[in-house]
């Protein structure tokens, strides 16, 4: 018999299994740190945007960027993935708030929580394994265009030093790098530009001319709504909406990030960890959200952060920025965050996916659902829409290409008595529909036998095909043996057989 484990070695175990290894390192912590400290500041511009999208004031994008990246970073399932105020759940939210006011609008993000909450728990995580290759590659690129697109506004019409500033960050970002990779050099690049800008008194847009930044922590409370059904019915639309259009960009970038960093992470996990911080987010009067593609990129790609502490401390350096030194981050020009968001741009584009070899290569249904992707985010600029319709379209492409691949053969006894029908490929609606034209009903002997060994029946279409077909025979006075069924085919056929034409 082993000896009892003390007290003392099962509290070590697990206070060790809460403290990972990477929490010993000093150099994960430098990485970790500045890692946080670049997303923080370029969540500052694009919270203030946001909320001005879903008619709010600025302080509500930044105290819902807070709480989001907070809470995501302890319940969440994806180390390193920021979530914060998008542009997504506002385009949603602000019609709310338009019509019926901000109380209706926390309401919305608290609901939206619970459903997210239910979703994950039921196992909608498991959905993203429908989502094939060529509408990820389409995501990911329409993210990038959408990224880009998204900084036009701060590079049109703008004071002519914006363009050199803009130009010497880009450069920046190139080639500190080289020299080391000890400081992130988007932080670089914007400490640098910042101190240009201040200490030449170079006039050009900077982050204060977004918007105000607050100047205290977000207080919890309920939202100022009556609690009547009414409500409930008003709410519960742009709930969900909201629900399943964060739940779709979080875990398309979660399975982005798990590619880039060759780490799996926990979807269901994630799916009630984003419902977790909106319920949050919504009882401090946040605007709520979902992961933030664009700063998980800087977060991730760029500075090259992977644990929780990224995440956490983005929230976090997020409020003393904006409380503690709020004067010294609205001077920061406008230029050197676009040059960052510009960067982000190019990293997260798959360049390869457009090159003249991959797409010679590439089957044309494939490259369809990579542009029809591409083309529906940009067009709507819902991210959500365009992976389910490319998504749909790839199944749609799937099922014709397969519903070919059932071939019929036959072969007649030489003394003509029998004739055998051999089938390959797959039985389900698209091909089974074809089926039934296959055979030769009047020219054929009294006794036909359908060899079903080399395929799979997958749907009631299929029951219904060979019960078309043993009818067809039966009325000539013919008589059909069906062989060959695997066992999950066997007892569909033997379930739905005789049961889907009503007894005709």
């Amino acid at each position: 018999m082993s000896a009892p484990v003390s007290v003392p070695a099962f509290v070590s175990a697990f206070v060790s299994a809460l403290r990972p290894d990477w929490i010993r390192d000093p150099k994960v912590w430098r990485t970790e740190v500045l890692a946080g400290l670049v997303v923080a500041l370029a969540l500052i511009p694009e919270a203030i945007s946001f909320s001005i999208i879903a008619g709010v004031d600025p302080a509500i994008g930044l105290f819902a960027s807070f709480t989001m990246a907070v809470t995501i970073s302890i319940v969440g399932g994806r180390r390193a993935m920021i979530s914060a105020a998008t542009g997504a759940v506002a385009l949603v939210i602000a019609p709310l708030n338009r019509e019926h006011g901000f109380g209706y609008l926390v309401a919305a993000v608290i609901l939206a929580g619970v459903f997210q909450v239910v979703l994950g728990a039921l196992g909608v995580a498991k959905l993203m394994r429908f989502v094939p290759r060529s509408v990820m590659v389409g995501f990911v690129n329409a993210l990038a265009i959408l990224i880009f697109t998204a900084q036009l506004p701060q590079m049109t019409d703008v004071p002519w030093a914006v363009y050199p500033l803009l130009a010497a960050g880009l450069l920046l970002m190139v080639f500190f790098p080289k020299v080391t990779k000890v400081v992130p050099a988007p932080l670089v690049s914007i400490v640098v530009l910042t101190v240009i800008t201040v200490a030449a008194g170079i006039v050009v847009p900077t982050v204060g001319d977004q918007g105000a930044l607050p100047s205290s922590l977000p207080v919890p409370g309920l939202p100022d709504v009556p609690f009547t059904f009414e409500t409930l019915k008003t709410v519960a639309p742009y709930a969900l909406a909201m629900a399943l259009v964060g739940l779709m960009e979080s875990l398309m970038t979660a399975k982005l990030v798990d590619d880039i960093t060759d780490t799996r992470s926990n979807k269901t996990r994630e799916s009630i960890g984003q419902g977790i911080a909106n319920i949050v987010t919504g009882f401090f009067g946040g605007m709520g959200g979902c992961a933030m593609i664009g700063q998980t990129m800087i977060n991730v790609r760029v500075s090259g952060a992977r644990t929780r502490l990224s995440t956490f401390l983005a929230g976090s350096l997020l409020m003393v920025l904006c409380i503690v030194f709020g004067p010294l981050v609205s001077d920061i020009p406008m230029a050197a965050l676009v040059a960052v968001m510009v960067m982000v741009c190019f990293a997260t584009f798959d360049w390869h996916s457009i090159a003249p070899n991959t797409l010679k290569r590439m089957p044309a249904g494939e490259i369809t659902v990579m542009v029809l992707t591409v083309a529906v985010v940009v067009a709507t600029h819902n991210l959500a829409i365009g992976v389910v319709v490319g998504t749909v379209t790839a199944m749609v492409i799937f099922a014709r290409r397969v519903a070919h691949l059932a071939e019929v053969t036959a072969v007649t006894d030489p003394e003509g008595h029998q004739v055998v029908y051999r089938v390959c490929g797959e039985l389900f609606f698209a091909s089974s529909n074809d089926l039934v034209t296959q055979f030769d009903y009047a020219g054929d002997p009294d006794k036909v036998v359908i060899d079903l060994s080399a395929t799979h029946v997958w749907d009631a279409s299929s029951v219904a095909a060979l019960d078309a077909i043993e009818t067809k025979y039966a009325q000539r006075g013919k008589q059909v043996e069906i062989t060959g069924l695997n066992e999950p085919s066997a007892h569909l056929h033997k379930k739905l057989s005789g049961e889907l034409t009503g007894g005709h």
